[in-house]
């Protein structure tokens, strides 16, 4: 059988859940329906038509045959990749046979599905023997419909301490003879059952945020050259808190967020992208407060700050109840410190062009140099913030261009979106550095 598969990802942003059978509906698979025409950044990177949790148990037979059905008929244009979640559990051999089955039927059907499915999602796995028998059971299904055995992925939701102790195992275990767990893809957070594995309660009934569970997650998917994507944000209409969320995130190295509504996608789909314009952010008694763009001026807002000219020469810079008395130098000085810079996509680009041309004249660093004047209560202080590049610190902003590099070659239907967020101009500059 040919089988068209997509590209080999390096980059996650989206993971996107639908029903595979809706109860009550004249067309049980219209969620599915809709979710396979989705376009542009409305579209994930990751479609997982899901026929475990997000179906009811009556449903799921009718689910299966709604994702052979969807997917052969809308498989082929859809822009990202399609992985479908089959039900399965580490302590029940009766859950784990019905999810084989699930998956040998979508892989054995005469209607061509196969051929647009890149792999499926096996939750509530267990220990590394338990992440095998799911890998087994793709080799068999591969086997029975004739496809090249590896092809396709399985990506694994981490919803117990058992899978999170598993992550340790990854190293040791892929590439072994006695197993094809080199097809692993996504190892995705499930916070949610992981919060009833471990007992966790809070006093209000939310979830634990579980910021080690990510750190682990994500430092086994760097491990193992796989991908690290975050749980479910169920609080849907809190679209901050998802920004946040993302947000931390990104600084444990998890670019992908599970997304629940085609506005999440949306969300999840630029928020790792570049700003389009460039921020600054002033300290205050700890937190990084944004600061309001009047005329290119910075103008901080609140009242937990405040600064006033005493008339000698001097300021009073004042942190809630806590007063400095400071000179102009020194003033310049606590502000520099408490002010920091977002760059904006064409700010990187800038100065990642500067640094390529300093290196191709012999040159090993650079110092870039970005000004602003900001306002406190009417006082304006003129602020110059250098900052020098070298070589590593040239790589480390790589990671948000090959992103976009990445976003921008292997997702055409986006590229109209790219070029009204940025411009046509810092698009094309983009695409051509660092390469």
């Amino acid at each position: 059988m040919n089988v068209n598969r997509h590209y080999t990802r390096e980059f996650v942003r989206t993971f996107f859940t639908s029903p595979a059978a809706v109860d009550g509906e004249d067309d049980s698979a219209k969620m599915l329906r809709n979710a396979a025409q989705l376009r542009g950044m409305q579209a994930p990177d990751v479609w997982v038509p899901d026929n475990e949790d997000a179906t009811a148990p009556p449903m799921r037979t009718e689910g299966v045959e709604n994702v052979i059905e969807i997917v052969a008929e809308y498989g082929r244009d859809f822009p990202g990749e399609i992985h479908p979640r089959v039900v399965w559990h580490r302590e029940d051999a009766t859950t784990r046979y019905l999810g084989f089955q699930q998956i040998l039927k979508i892989t054995t059907s005469d209607s061509g599905a196969i051929e647009h499915v890149d792999g499926f999602v096996i939750p509530e796995v267990g220990d590394i023997d338990d992440w095998k028998k799911a890998d087994e059971c793709l080799t068999i299904a591969e086997t029975e419909a004739g496809i090249e055995v590896g092809s396709l992925s399985m990506s694994v939701i981490v919803e117990s301490g058992e899978a999170e102790l598993a992550l340790t195992d990854l190293r040791e275990e892929m590439g072994k003879p006695s197993n094809n767990l080199e097809r692993l893809f996504l190892l995705v957070d499930g916070q949610v059952d992981y919060t009833k594995d471990m007992r966790a309660m809070t006093p209000t009934g939310e979830l634990p945020s579980w910021p080690a569970l990510r750190h682990n997650t994500s430092r086994s998917a760097s491990a193992t050259g796989l991908i690290a994507v975050d749980g479910p944000y169920d609080d849907i209409r809190n679209i901050d808190g998802y920004h946040e969320r993302m947000e931390e995130n990104r600084a444990k190295g998890i670019v992908g967020i599970w997304s629940l509504t085609p506005g999440q996608v949306v969300a999840a789909n630029k928020a790792p992208l570049p700003p389009t314009r460039g921020s600054w952010l002033l300290e205050v008694n700890g937190r990084q407060i944004p600061l309001e763009d009047e005329d290119d001026r910075q103008v901080y807002q609140g009242d937990e700050l405040g600064l006033k000219e005493t008339g000698d020469g001097r300021y009073v810079l004042r942190f809630s109840d806590d007063k400095r008395s400071l000179t102009v130098e020194e003033l310049h000085e606590t502000l520099q410190d408490l002010t920091s810079y977002i760059p904006s996509m064409n700010d990187i680009v800038d100065s990642t062009e500067e640094f390529e041309t300093a290196k191709a004249a012999g040159k090993g660093a650079v110092s870039m140099t970005q000004s602003t004047t900001l306002v406190i209560d009417g006082i304006k202080v003129d602020l110059t913030k250098d900052r020098m590049w070298d070589k590593a610190t040239y790589q480390a902003v790589q990671t948000p261009i090959f992103l976009f590099q990445y976003v921008y070659e292997n997702r055409p239907d986006q590229h109209e979106e790219l070029a009204e967020m940025y411009g046509t101009d810092t698009v094309e500059r983009a695409m051509a550095v660092g390469n």
